[in-house]
């Protein structure tokens, strides 16, 4: 066997072995659909997705926009996935042109009637413990807590590097981010966000 067909064979295998091992740790390869929202009683999530992480990255950010048609407030107190040991509920400020990132003390309220949007440089759940990187075209599957809805299962798709809104499905390039990160040298190991 020549070392071109050895290596063909040994991407293959791994190829195949991995495929089970990463549906069952929260990540599908094949994708899902693009344009999903999920429900439970008066909450709704729409446009939920992670941006692709280099391999070792040990940090990435999930977005999406939580709306509340109900008559009272509720809250988003986190969330779990078997792609990362945690999440947790992160707000992102810029401070004479640092970026601060800081844990959502008591969890994120969604206002009667409102909607609450997590994106880029704002509110966003921050996902550690990551057993492998976040792959564009990927699926990821997840579960909010909330206060009063209980849990949510919803799928994340995972958009490219640079990712500023959710993937549309079309392969289109995201837009490039709008505005000046200013210093953000102490985010070494936050490659994902």
């Amino acid at each position: 066997m020549t070392q071109t067909r050895r290596v063909a064979l040994a991407a293959t295998i791994f190829a195949i072995l991995s495929v089970p091992a990463l549906a069952q740790g929260g990540l599908v390869p094949e994708g899902c659909a693009t344009g999903q929202s999920f429900s439970t009683g008066p909450v709704t999530v729409s446009g939920a997705y992670l941006r692709a992480t280099p391999p070792g990255a040990k940090a990435a950010g999930a977005y999406l926009t939580l709306t509340n048609t109900g008559t009272e407030s509720d809250t988003l107190l986190g969330a779990t996935s078997e792609a990362a040991a945690e999440i947790a509920v992160h707000s992102m400020s810029m401070n004479n042109g640092v970026m601060e990132m800081a844990p959502v003390e008591g969890g994120l309220p969604i206002p009667p009637g409102g909607s609450v949007a997590l994106e880029p440089k704002g509110f966003h759940l921050m996902l550690t413990g990551m057993d492998q990187p976040f792959v564009e075209g990927a699926c990821v599957q997840m579960v909010l807590h909330f206060e009063k809805s209980g849990d949510l299962p919803i799928e994340l798709n995972v958009g490219g590097f640079a990712q500023n809104a959710p993937p549309d499905g079309t392969g289109a390039t995201p837009a490039p981010m709008d505005h000046d990160m200013g210093d953000i040298s102490g985010m070494e190991s936050m490659e994902g966000m």
